[in-house]
């Protein structure tokens, strides 16, 4: 736990796992049930359109009780703009068309986020109680195996 953050917070660095790793880690009641599911659905939508990476963050990944949303960035390398669902591309209204869709907001990872003058994947990993430096959760789309059983299912 950072000093001065309300809650545990991943080390430092980018953790890779599993879309199960991420149930197992953080899906530990209704709401974070929920916002999961969420997650899974943005995650299959992004791979559909040939997204290779999300990053994952937010009071999602921290030890907060009951998160209100997640914040991931979505690696725009290899996606097909003609495959990617409007809605991630849809910023107004402090994304609420994203919120409304999955329970949390994607950014595409190499994005500048104009208030720290970094990408998103950058910003993601400081402590906004802090500034220190702490961790996110990357997952790679193209052969998890939550995503493989979604797309073999009827």
């Amino acid at each position: 736990m950072l000093a001065g953050s309300p809650w545990s917070v991943l080390p430092p660095g980018i953790h890779p796992a599993t879309l199960e790793e991420v149930e197992a880690a953080f899906a530990s009641n209704l709401r974070r049930r929920t916002l999961y599911r969420g997650l899974v659905d943005a995650s299959a939508r992004l791979r559909f359109a040939g997204c290779g990476t999300v990053f994952l963050d937010g009071s999602y990944v921290t030890g907060k009780p009951s998160p209100n949303d997640f914040d991931a960035a979505w690696d725009p390398q290899g996606v097909d703009p003609l495959r990617l669902d409007p809605v991630f591309r849809d910023f107004r209204n402090k994304r609420a068309a994203q919120k409304r869709a999955f329970g949390g907001e994607f950014f595409p990872s190499s994005m500048l986020c104009v208030d720290v003058g970094k990408s998103f994947v950058e910003f993601f990993q400081l402590d906004r109680f802090t500034g220190e430096k702490k961790g996110i959760v990357s997952i790679s789309l193209s052969a998890d195996p939550v995503l493989l059983r979604k797309v073999q299912q009827p």
